[in-house]
């Protein structure tokens, strides 16, 4: 081959090639996600496991395709083929794999089942590197610009994979769908590769094998555009589904029991009574009483929409109410379907940020962001906290709903919220939303001047109703959450895997694989 020739190789189709594997590297990485949150949840955890697993994969591949490189200069098609093929079969296995893994716990459930479902496929893509450097040196003094311009080039492809996959694909396309595009994509690039590879290298040595591959590739991405994502059930009604940058946003129907809930992944954000509209969630009952404890309220800011019920029961005590909610398919299904009208504004983002942009102040503020799945832990440190106390009036009030175990108030986790608090608030009262159940919902009244439910307005039944819910906590476990160092998902790790294997209980485990 003359020097023209391996120019132009370099040029027109090596570079070509490793841009585009690297890019769709990224993609499976992020797109792994989107298949293990709904059923592991989106916590640091899984977040862990696949980038991990990715490093794992492509370590191994670079080695392995460096000897593959070294041995023979033919067969780049054919790893580009087998990467497509295993790619394709990934929404297939998710299901099967989960299910095994399940009995694993978080940690290495998810590690397990990232490592089965996407390291084949990723150990093939890292193979790709080393063999295009062996094609695109043609003498050793140029080994370190071919190896320095291959993986610049695939860095860079990574890079315009993650944008393009984030800021365009995601909002508008499932994750099974993009799984099967990228799959059908590096079969098609590897068919463009044999091609190159027959007519500069003179090479048919992998083509029937490569042939073969792309042909099953074809027939099995019919077979997974055709199948059915979820198993109907006679029991569950799915009412909306969106898959969002954020989850998968479903309103799931019990009609069995009257219960419509809005979920998030495998957490709960909402329920309501599919007859009336009534709110079930006992915790948002003890919220529902602040108007009584602080009747001077005209303005709050909730965190967390979730199905809106809290900002509909405020609105019925003429309390104009700002919304703050991440994720846009929760606020539609919360408008569509649990009848969700807002008297104040609607703020679509991330906490964090957006309130860096309200308008003080505030005589309440609600953070009901703490579900059963992951933590947003940056949503309860002493900073967060700082920056919501500054949006509070003088004698305004946060309130906090925190899901955990009680272990009688001894919960490090819960004593970690209360001392965090404390570095903000001079003043706090915790409650229970189930007396006697361990695992519950707990709502954190934080003030900056003293406030006493007994000298509180309050119903007979509803003082008596509250009072038994007070709750004291044992605060030598605890630690303070920073921006720095927080410890909350550490220290929800046995919540964590409770709720998901409630949830999954109760829904049923296919409404979790997509």
């Amino acid at each position: 081959m003359n020097s023209f020739s391996t120019k132009k190789l370099n040029k027109f189709w090596l570079y070509g090639t490793v841009f585009f594997t690297g890019a769709a590297v990224m993609v499976i990485e992020l797109l792994g996600t989107r298949l293990i949150a709904p059923f592991y949840g989106a916590s640091l955890y899984v977040w862990t496991s696949l980038i991990s697993v990715t490093l794992i994969a492509l370590a191994l591949g670079y080695y392995l395709g460096g000897i593959w490189a070294d041995r023979t200069r033919f067969g780049l098609s054919l790893i580009i083929a087998l990467s497509g093929l295993l790619t394709l079969i990934i929404p297939g296995l998710v299901g099967p794999v989960l299910l095994a893994t399940d009995p694993l716990g978080l940690r290495v459930g998810s590690f397990i089942s990232t490592l089965i479902l996407f390291s084949p496929s990723l150990i093939m893509l890292g193979m790709v590197g080393p063999f295009a450097v062996k094609l695109a040196t043609s003498t050793l003094s140029d080994v370190g610009t071919s190896t320095g311009s291959i993986y610049a080039v695939s860095t860079v492809g990574s890079v315009v994979g993650t944008l393009f996959l984030g800021f365009y694909l995601f909002p508008i396309i499932g994750s099974r769908e993009i799984f099967v595009g990228v799959g059908i994509a590096l079969l098609l690039l590897s068919l463009v590769v044999i091609l190159i590879e027959r007519r500069h290298l003179k090479s048919t040595k992998t083509l029937v094998a490569t042939v073969v591959v792309i042909v099953t590739g074809i027939g099995l991405s019919l077979v997974v555009i055709t199948s059915s994502k979820m198993v109907p059930s006679d029991q569950l009604h799915t009412q909306f589904e969106q898959e969002s940058l954020y989850g998968w946003v479903r309103v799931i129907d019990k009609p069995k029991e009257n219960i419509r809930l809005l979920t998030v992944d495998a957490s709960t954000i909402g329920a309501a009574s599919i007859s009336h509209g009534d709110n079930l969630l006992t915790y948002q009952k003890i919220v529902a009483l602040i108007p009584q404890l602080l009747p001077d309220i005209k303005r709050a800011l909730l965190i967390g929409q979730g199905a809106g019920h809290m900002a509909m029961t405020l609105k019925q005590y003429d309390v104009v109410t700002d919304t703050l909610e991440i994720d846009p398919a929760v606020a539609e299904a919360a408008r569509k379907y649990f009848g969700f009208t807002s008297n104040g504004n609607t703020i679509i983002g991330d906490a964090r940020y957006e309130i860096r942009q309200l308008q003080q102040p505030y005589d309440l503020i609600i953070m009901d962001v703490f579900t059963g799945g992951s933590e947003p832990s940056h949503l309860l440190t002493v900073e967060t906290l700082q920056q919501l106390r500054n949006l509070l009036a003088e004698s305004g009030m946060l309130a906090l709903n925190f899901v955990a175990f009680s272990d009688n108030g001894t919960n490090p986790a819960l004593a970690s919220v209360a001392k965090t608090l404390s570095r903000v608030f001079p003043h706090q009262q915790v409650f229970i939303s189930n007396p006697g159940e361990d695992f519950n919902d707990f709502i954190f009244l934080a003030t900056h001047e003293a406030f006493d439910i007994e000298k509180a307005k309050l119903s007979n039944d509803s003082y008596h109703w509250l009072k038994q819910r007070l709750l004291t906590l044992d605060l030598t476990q605890g630690v303070v959450l920073t921006d720095n160092l927080s410890q909350l998902e550490r220290l929800q790790i046995r919540k964590s895997e409770h709720y998901r294997r409630m949830i999954v209980d109760s829904l049923g485990v296919n409404h979790f694989i997509r």
